[in-house]
């Protein structure tokens, strides 16, 4: 097989894992706008996709690296894709304070924590699967 195509067979369960959390935000924002309204699903939508974002960036950032030919370069690289993910969604919880304060701060922040907790769903997504 193709080196380009076992990277990207590769990285479909990692991409799976960034669409389970997108469908975990976009049903929060769908619950939070029946029950309470159109700016609560903004609240949600905004803490939901935050962590999505910093998610996607540690993926996107330690995947760059692969095999177990440079170990040490590819713990560097977890270390600092880590640290981008934390900065990244600091910044990003400052900008949402600042330019669109949540109307319901329990929202903004229960819709990031629920949405984290879809890497709960990690080793269902990223498990091999067989071949018959």
């Amino acid at each position: 097989m193709h080196r380009a195509a076992q990277s990207r067979r590769r990285s479909l369960p990692v991409g799976g894992l960034i669409g389970a959390q997108l469908l975990v935000a976009v049903a929060l924002a769908v619950l939070s706008a029946l029950l309470s309204g159109g700016a609560a699903a903004l609240s949600a939508l905004s803490g939901a996709t935050i962590c999505v974002a910093g998610n996607a960036y540690f993926l996107w950032r330690a995947s760059r690296i692969r095999g177990g030919r440079q170990p040490r370069r590819m713990v560097n690289n977890f270390y600092r894709a880590a640290a981008g993910k934390f900065g990244l969604t600091v910044a990003l919880f400052v900008a949402a304070f600042v330019l669109v304060p949540p109307s319901n701060p329990a929202l903004f922040f229960g819709a990031y924590v629920a949405t984290q907790f879809a890497h709960w769903l990690a080793p269902w997504l990223l498990r091999k699967r067989s071949t018959p």
